[in-house]
């Protein structure tokens, strides 16, 4: 019964949505959408009379103010800057119940909107206000926020929007899994896919809306508009289309993979029994012999992906659900589903993302105390620990899917890495893996792909 209400695709599936638009934007097609290496492409999004463009609140947004199609369903920073100037910081999508670096705040003026919602402007952030939960094993000791505007009843979070698109690999909602919902408690196979989307959507127009109420006529269409959608890379400018020479890149085979919770899963939790397999990926096969420089290129990117060994240590939520302090690894130990890149199973896990070290002027920090031992960790993002209310969750994330990653930066929740050079740099540095010049080349060749 898993794998039968599990495999492919959802016909109720519902985005992370409602942060609205102009329905005369919006309504584009990405078909030939250029990006930083080629051009990409969407499936399924012929219908441009969904609600999905609709105002269902009272501020103005619908679903396509922060999950624009020509912006990979998420929103860019040249593009919201794009809106800035053209409204002049007046569109919908710069309200600051949750655009601006705080909701009280000076927005009087072309220039104090321009320091109002800078964090949107420059990286795509949306402000995720949540008080510590009330059962938490910690407690917030300090902030240091440059906005003036946290406490512990009201946690500032600045996380870019998920992608309303490929919705049907995704096996955890929203980056810190609050809107996830499993059938069986503990069993992370019978998560409720569904249920998750369509209560998230009602949570979405009620909060980035303000709507008073919502229609459940007009959350149906909107999961049926979002649950066609398929999102990835058509063209590379060296490599040419993706699915030639025998290459199975853009968005024939994406719309066609099979997938099921646990495919895959590298923690022995695949319900087929089928052992893990590092080579997640295997699109561009067809090009191992290619004499085209760029298919070539990508080809080395796809395998150093699949196996370049990575010593994975002190990464939480990994290297205890393995339960060992060094994983002898891939990229694909957390990117296990095949051919798209995400984790096949809920998996919330600290990278280092919202380290001290990595913090920036511009974000807040938070520093957190366990209750029960007095040890104290900052942080500029608690992530999972806000939904659970443990010390041990703190810095916990999910990962996204990879498909459709050139339309989409700035990387990571925080957009913290503005190409996806330095997003590669990143886990360069973070594991000590010393790529090579070359492989960091052919890697970000690679994910550009996809």
């Amino acid at each position: 019964m898993r794998l039968a209400t599990a495999l492919l695709t959802f016909p109720f599936l519902v985005g992370g949505c409602l942060i609205g638009d102009d329905p005369s934007e919006t309504q584009e097609s990405t078909s030939g959408t250029r990006d930083a290496t080629g051009t990409a492409d969407s499936t399924g999004v012929g219908n441009t009379n969904s609600p999905f463009f609709a105002s269902l609140g009272t501020n103005g947004r619908s679903c396509g103010s922060c999950h624009v199609a020509n912006q990979g369903w998420t929103i860019t920073p040249a593009g919201v800057q794009a809106k800035f100037d053209a409204t002049a910081g007046t569109d919908p999508l710069f309200r600051t119940n949750d655009g601006s670096n705080c909701d009280v705040i000076d927005t009087s003026t072309v220039q104090a909107r321009s320091a109002a919602y800078s964090m949107l402007r420059t990286k795509g952030l949306i402000r995720v206000s949540m008080p510590v939960p009330a059962n938490a094993d910690f407690t917030l000791v300090a902030v240091d926020d440059p906005y003036h505007c946290a406490s512990a009843a009201n946690v500032s979070l600045f996380r870019r929007p998920l992608p309303s698109t490929n919705l049907r690999f995704l096996s955890t909602l929203m980056w810190d899994g609050r809107e996830s919902k499993f059938d069986v408690p503990g069993d992370l196979h019978t998560f409720n896919l569904p249920a998750g989307l369509g209560q998230q959507a009602i949570d979405a127009t009620m909060g980035h809306a303000q709507a008073t109420g919502t229609k459940s006529s007009d959350m149906n269409k909107i999961v049926s508009f979002e649950s066609a959608i398929h999102t990835a890379q058509i063209t590379d400018d060296g490599a040419g289309a993706l699915d030639a020479s025998g290459a199975l890149g853009g968005l024939d085979t994406l719309a066609n993979v099979g997938f099921f919770y646990g495919i895959n899963d590298p923690l022995g939790l695949n319900p087929n029994g089928t052992p893990f397999n590092s080579r997640a990926f295997t699109l561009f096969d067809a090009w191992q012999s290619s004499s085209n420089p760029k298919q070539a290129s990508i080809y080395r990117g796809q395998e150093i992906f699949n196996t370049k060994p990575i010593t994975i240590t002190g990464v939480k939520g990994l290297n205890d659900s393995f339960g060992l302090p060094t994983i002898n690894g891939t990229c694909t130990t957390c990117h296990d589903t095949p051919q798209v890149g995400n984790h096949s199973l809920s998996l919330a896990i600290d990278i280092g993302l919202t380290d001290v070290n990595r913090r920036t002027s511009d974000m807040p920090l938070y520093t957190f105390r366990e209750n029960s031992t007095g040890a104290q960790v900052k942080t500029t993002d608690p992530g999972r620990a806000m939904i659970t209310g443990k010390f041990a969750d703190i810095g916990k994330f999910k990962g996204a899917i990879l498909r459709g990653l050139s339309l989409r930066a700035p990387y990571f929740h925080n957009g913290s890495a503005a190409t996806l050079a330095d997003a590669v740099q990143f886990y360069n540095q973070r594991f000590g893996i010393n790529f090579t010049s070359q492989e960091r080349t052919d890697l970000v060749a690679f994910l550009s792909a996809l």
